[in-house]
This record gives C-alpha cells, sequence and structure tokens, in this order.
C-alpha cells in the first residue's frame, strides 16, 4: 500500500477567460519518489506548478502539498519545497555568492556547507556576478538554490535548460542521490530522454488535460517492442497472425513489427525459419510521447 501523497491534486483548472490552462487535473506525487511531467511548450505545466505553489491563482480544483492547502497553507508549504521555476533571474550586478547566501537566509538557514558542496560540484563560481554568467551557468544558481535548503519536496520547471551534456549527467546523479535521501521531485521536461533517464514514473499533458499517468516500464511493455527480422528468404505473413503482433511490414526478406505480447511465441515461429539478423528493441520515450499525440491521446 502506497503512502499518503505528497502532492494530491484534484479537478485542478485554471481559465484565462475562454482559454483552457488545464482542466480537471488529477495527479498524485508519492514521497520519495521522481515524477516526471511531460508536455510541449503551452501544454499547462508550469500553469501546473505554480497553481501547486499558490503562485498563481486556480479557477477551480483543489491541491493538498504535505496535506496542506495550497493557498490556506502556501507559507509552509513554500518553506518546506524547493523550487526551480522555468524563468529563474536574478539581479545582474549582484555576486552569486551574495544571491545564494540572500536565498538561503530566506529560509531560516545559516549553515552553507550544502550550498558550497553543490556550487562545487556544477562547477558554478560564486565569485562572479550574475550578469556576466552564461544562460547555463544562470541555470546552475538555479539549481543550487533549489536544493541548499535540504527541503523535503523539490520541484524543478524544465530544470536542465542551458546545461551542456555533462552537466546534464552530473545533475541527473543529484536527482537519484536526493531522492535515496528520501526526497520527492516533481520535474516538468519536454526533454524525453531526461525522464527516461532518472523518473520513475511520467504524466503526459496535452493541450491543459492529462492523458496518461503510469510507471515508465509499465507505460513501454504497453507500447510494445519493435522487433526487426531478416530471413534468407521469403517468409509467409501468417506466421505473424499472433495475439499482440500489429504494424506487421514486410519488405523482401525484412520484416519489421511492434510486439505488445506472445513475445515467446513470436520467437518461437520466426525462429522455425532460417534467420540472418534480428533486433529487439524497447521504445524509447520519445516514440512513446509521439504516439501518444499521434493518436490524440487515446494510447494503445
Amino acid at each position: 500500500m502506497r503512502k499518503k501523497p505528497v502532492i494530491d491534486i484534484r479537478g485542478l483548472s485554471k481559465y484565462y477567460g475562454d482559454v483552457v490552462g488545464i482542466e480537471g487535473l488529477d495527479l498524485k506525487v508519492y514521497p520519495g519518489e521522481i515524477m516526471g511531467f511531460l508536455g510541449p511548450n503551452g501544454a499547462g505545466k508550469t500553469t501546473t506548478i505554480r497553481a501547486c505553489l499558490d503562485l498563481l491563482q486556480k479557477s477551480k480544483g483543489e491541491v493538498k502539498i504535505f496535506g496542506l492547502d495550497s493557498h490556506e497553507d502556501s507559507l509552509e508549504i513554500r518553506r518546506r519545497t524547493g523550487y526551480l521555476p522555468g524563468d529563474f533571474g536574478m539581479y545582474n550586478d549582484l555576486k552569486v555568492k551574495t544571491i545564494l547566501r540572500y536565498l538561503l537566509s530566506q529560509s531560516g538557514l545559516s549553515d552553507e556547507s550544502k550550498m558550497l558542496e553543490l556550487a562545487e560540484r556544477l562547477d558554478l563560481d560564486m565569485d562572479r556576478r550574475y550578469g556576466e554568467l552564461s544562460k547555463g551557468n544562470r541555470q546552475k544558481v538555479g539549481m543550487v538554490q533549489a536544493f541548499m535548503a535540504d527541503q523535503d519536496l523539490i520541484i524543478l520547471d524544465e530544470p536542465t535548460t542551458g546545461l551542456d551534456p555533462l552537466m546534464q549527467q552530473k545533475f541527473y546523479d543529484l536527482l537519484r542521490e536526493e531522492r535515496e535521501n528520501g526526497k520527492t521531485i516533481f520535474m516538468s521536461s519536454h526533454i524525453l530522454a531526461e525522464v527516461e533517464e532518472v523518473c520513475d514514473r511520467v504524466a503526459i499533458i496535452r493541450k491543459g488535460r492529462l492523458q496518461v499517468v503510469e510507471d515508465i516500464s509499465s507505460l513501454k511493455e504497453k507500447m510494445g517492442k519493435k522487433l526487426v527480422v531478416e530471413f534468407d528468404d521469403g517468409v509467409d505473413p501468417e506466421i505473424f497472425k499472433i495475439d499482440g503482433v500489429k504494424d506487421v511490414k514486410i519488405e523482401g526478406r525484412w520484416v519489421t513489427m511492434i510486439v505488445t505480447r506472445n513475445l515467446d511465441q513470436v520467437i518461437k515461429n520466426i525462429s522455425k525459419q532460417n534467420i540472418i539478423n534480428m533486433s529487439l528493441e524497447t521504445f524509447s520515450l520519445d516514440q512513446l510521447f509521439l504516439t501518444y499525440y499521434s493518436s490524440g491521446g487515446s494510447g494503445t
């Protein structure tokens, strides 16, 4: 039985006049998990996050974080939450260490040990002025401030914007360590590979409405695996008429198909033929995402 959710969103909606920002959103994020929140720009990711933190007034619905009401208890929720907004920015004339020390003090803390450890780990020069930093280094400042107070919940809106691949890997390692230390992480992204890399579950949002919430591994299984086989001669298409096999394409000696069930039976059938090459690929999250969108959110 799962523990009580850290984030519990029920029927959350936000309208901008006649325009739907988000509508009827139900989502739970549980202790000690990394939840990926996927969608393209304009899908409603940032609106959801801001409404949860009471930075944006919701039109209707209920949000509870740590069992507290997102509006009535917003100050207590923010005290226990690290947050990296998608539009993070600071005063250009201030030094990085001045900014971070000030933000740390706003959490009621004076111990700079984690702040300094994070800055060193992310190769962030604390003596530079914010306005002198590249986009990637500005993002590092945002990352440090989100994690340095060692809070229970970390909410990240497009956290790897501007980071090079090496720094992205360092960030993924940080997320895994924070999860192992019992932290809960809710992370929006349109970079599907990073969600596949670090998240336990994924929620896909489209035009303000939630399409699917599922374990990444389970979602992949539902979408199936791509099987590509090269035979030494022509093959009878009848051998692929198996429950769980779809989208069979035969081009000369090559056969491509999607297998969602009965993979053992598929392998037994094709092994009766003379095989030259065979590959089995798990769908990438990119492919899953495109499948949901191209089917209007119907999934399988």
